[in-house]
């Protein structure tokens, strides 16, 4: 088992972006632009946020990875040159592509580049043909981990290295959405709506519910489950021991569209949890805990094992959307801080929010911030506040104007 194991995190925004970083992780992953997976779902940065992005990663000594893993046509050489070019000049650490295009200009200028999942690389041959060019390779998400631990023992082996001098690295999908389609090549959104996945214009029509109907009779065959091409979530914090013990090294979670807190919360569970195991620390308890923190932010519902413990996809989101066990609530912006009693301001412009709820702030440079609203005035006389109304309360971070206040509420009756 490696010891450096990297926690790759999503960042579709800012906001995420400083997530992602407070949590822990060694390196992010974005979008600029069309040409990525997420280029209609997520908030994608312009080839202007990079130089930005690379500056405050730097900061924190986070690597940078531009997604650029698309279906390419003709027409988008150009953009695909000019975000390689403008990738290079502000020092992105490395491209995740699959078009073979994209990957041979992007070696040709000098960029590092990591194989996409796209790619589908499912045996040790195609890793080697990859090494060639890239130093980390993102094997296809339907193998099983005794194949992908055949796969890390022949690099070992047979001392694959790529253009860096280095054993290749292996990466995989630890946690967040599945497609039907497994590793994402999906035809149903351009075959329905002319609106391409490849392309990251998914409209995901797989996630809403359908009837079976026999066109023979007309009779609608009963299904328990109407969902029924909607997977659950991934989740592999259980099996972290055995994904390490499988030779994997960089472990990459799902979730570009998904908000600061859940960047925040499922960052910091899957730090942990590699932390634990390489401490001899990581024990079913603290499993259990995991779990229930990750349960809190956006969720299918989980299926804990996937393909990799060589489990047959059979279990079904159930519902349209988030299954989480908390929700948040937006009531406010920060109007001021006070550095020296660490006091954060607010204006309060919807809902209500009272002494001993749980909050978050978010915003660019603040990230994601949990934290109890124990004051809501100097004196502590206010135990409710609604809208229009101006508060503050005690914070350890440093909040800045503008930044966003919610109310974070148990869900009631949300089963898993």
């Amino acid at each position: 088992m490696q010891k450096n194991i990297e926690i790759m995190a999503p960042a579709g925004s800012f906001e995420s972006l400083r997530a992602a970083i407070d949590a822990g992780a060694n390196s992010v992953y974005f979008g600029i632009e069309q040409l990525n997976m997420r280029s209609r779902s997520a908030n994608n940065f312009t080839t202007k946020d990079l130089k930005e992005i690379v500056k405050i990663c730097k900061n924190h000594k986070v690597k940078t990875y531009l997604a650029l893993n698309t279906v390419m046509y003709d027409h988008d050489m150009a953009l695909m040159q000019k975000i390689c070019d403008t990738a290079k000049a502000a020092n992105i650490s490395a491209v995740i592509l699959s078009d073979i295009a994209a990957l041979n200009y992007a070696r040709k200028i000098g960029l590092e580049v990591h194989m996409s999942t796209q790619a589908n690389i499912t045996n040790i041959e195609a890793v080697k043909f990859y090494a060639q060019y890239a130093d980390v390779i993102v094997l296809a998400r339907e193998l099983t981990l005794k194949q992908i631990n055949e796969i890390t023992n022949q690099i070992k082996e047979q001392n694959i290295k790529g253009p860096s001098g280095n054993p290749i690295q292996i990466e995989i999908f630890v946690h967040g959405a599945l497609c039907v389609a497994i590793s994402g090549k999906c035809y149903m959104s351009i075959a329905t709506y002319n609106s391409s996945a490849n392309r990251g214009a998914c409209l995901q029509n797989c996630r809403r519910s359908y009837k079976l109907i026999d066109e023979e009779t007309g009779d609608e065959l009963r299904v328990e489950n109407k969902y029924i091409m909607s997977p659950k979530d991934l989740c592999t914090i259980g099996f972290i021991d055995k994904i390490l013990d499988a030779g994997v090294s960089v472990l990459k979670i799902e979730g570009r569209g998904r908000s600061p807190d859940y960047v925040f919360k499922v960052v910091k569970a899957y730090k942990e949890a590699v932390e634990s195991h390489l401490n001899n620390t990581y024990t079913k308890e603290k499993i259990k805990n995991w779990t229930k923190e990750l349960e809190t932010v956006f969720n299918r519902g989980f299926w804990h094992g996937g393909y990799y413990l060589g489990k047959q996809l059979g279990e079904w989101s159930g519902v349209y959307g988030s299954k989480a066990t908390k929700e948040k609530t937006f009531v406010g912006v920060a109007s001021n801080y006070y550095p020296k009693a660490k006091v954060a301001q607010f204006e309060l412009e919807a809902g209500e929010i009272s002494i001993g709820d749980e909050i978050l702030i978010t915003g660019p440079t603040t990230g994601a911030y949990f934290t109890t609203a124990s004051k809501l005035d100097k004196e502590g006389k206010i135990k409710k506040a609604t809208k229009k109304t101006t508060i503050t309360i005690p914070v350890d971070k440093k909040i800045r104007k503008n930044d966003k206040l919610f109310v974070i509420k148990d869900i009631k009756n949300n089963a898993k």
